[in-house]
């Protein structure tokens, strides 16, 4: 079988919060990488190695958004991805209306052509792929602006209707997809890698923790601040701990802004941090200072911070979502004695945080982002 060319339609990367479908993105392009596709990596070749072999990357986006000053001479962010880059003359939401619409359809001259999301370009001369990471706006309409519940039907409506196939990144978005319309037989379930984050800054980590007079360790939550992310309950449930037992560690919440992330704000309390979207290398620096980890979202397709979490030796406290298998110590969302009483637990009981700790060592230590590539790879090769 001759050079299989992949056109990646990769338009999450143009959004200003990207979130878990932009670490999939580029979670996906370090694997392709370390894999040699395109040539990228010297190391492979060093060992004779050649997975990547016979397949071509391309990426396509919309136009970089407006940039002045500093963010200009910097130019294009995707053009630093080593993929040769498309970039569509549309901008950004435009084109995801375009898409979802059917219009604005990709050129030939490419093999396959995946999306990393339902933003899905329309295709008519190859096979379609277009991953799906989960139907929440479905499932919680009430933790989306109804423009975007809009946006979600009519793109999930046109996958359904052209899509060769779909990657779901857990059986249960599989389910769900399923009961969508979506024929089981077109489904290619790919669990996501956890091994994207640098090597920690520990001294920035320190200097933080300095800042807001924090010390090591603390209770560490990493989300975007939206109401799914169900921080609300976490703060509540917190300060109820703290009540009972004032000398909790204090609690850091990192993470950009969202939809509706004022309210959340809002209900903070004592020993609560926010500090906002932050570099990897300083949220690899925070994960390894950290005593726990608390993530009790309403629901998950996936759900990688717990993942890097454990990647970083820490025990992780989290709702029932498919990324942590039997990893975590799981409690119901919706309940904040609930989550109260795990929090105190794992505070209180070193022995609970090791057990807890080695779970999650297992758990990882086959979940990287080569393996997730190659399965992508599989899968195109297979649609030929």
């Amino acid at each position: 079988m001759g050079m299989t060319s992949v056109l990646l339609a990769v338009e999450q990367l143009r959004r200003p919060v990207p979130g878990g479908i932009g670490t999939y993105t580029t979670g996906l392009l370090q694997g392709l990488v370390q894999l040699g596709v395109n040539g990228h990596n010297a190391d492979n070749e060093d060992k004779g190695e050649d997975k990547g072999a016979g397949l071509a990357v391309t990426l396509l986006a919309s136009r970089p958004g407006k940039r002045t000053g500093r963010r200009m001479e910097e130019g294009d962010p995707l053009s630093a991805l080593t993929f040769p880059l498309i970039t569509h003359p549309l901008p950004s939401r435009l084109l995801a209306w375009l898409w979802v619409s059917g219009m604005a359809g990709v050129a030939p001259g490419f093999d396959v052509v995946h999306s990393v999301s339902l933003a899905a370009p329309p295709c008519r001369f190859a096979p379609e792929v277009i991953t799906v990471h989960d139907l929440a706006w479905k499932e919680l309409p009430t933790a989306f602006p109804w423009i975007g519940r809009r946006w979600h039907e009519l793109a999930l409506r046109r996958a359904l209707r052209d899509a060769r196939a779909f990657v779901t990144p857990s059986s249960r978005t599989a389910s769900q997809l399923m009961k969508a319309g979506a024929p089981a037989q077109r489904i290619e379930v790919i669990e996501e890698g956890c091994d994207h984050l640098p090597p920690p800054d520990l001294g920035a980590a320190d200097r933080l923790l300095r800042e807001i007079g924090v010390g090591s360790p603390f209770i560490l939550s990493v989300s975007t601040l939206e109401p799914r992310k169900n921080l609300s309950t976490l703060i509540r449930a917190y300060a109820r701990a703290r009540e009972r037992i004032p000398s909790i560690w204090p609690l850091i919440i990192v993470g950009p802004q969202g939809w509706k992330s004022s309210g959340i704000k809002a209900g903070r309390q004592p020993g609560v941090n926010f500090i906002g979207r932050i570099d990897a290398q300083l949220l690899s620096g925070l994960y390894h200072r950290a005593g726990m980890f608390v993530y009790i979202p309403l629901l998950e397709g996936f759900g990688l911070p717990p993942l890097e979490a454990m990647q970083a030796g820490v025990p992780v406290l989290a709702s029932s979502i498919p990324s942590t298998g039997s990893a975590a110590l799981e409690v119901d969302p919706t309940d904040p004695t609930a989550v109260e009483e795990g929090l105190i637990m794992m505070f209180s009981s070193e022995e609970v945080r090791n057990d807890l700790t080695a779970r999650g060592y297992r758990r990882v230590s086959s979940l990287t982002w080569e393996r997730t590539a190659l399965h992508h790879m599989e899968l195109w090769k297979s649609l030929q």
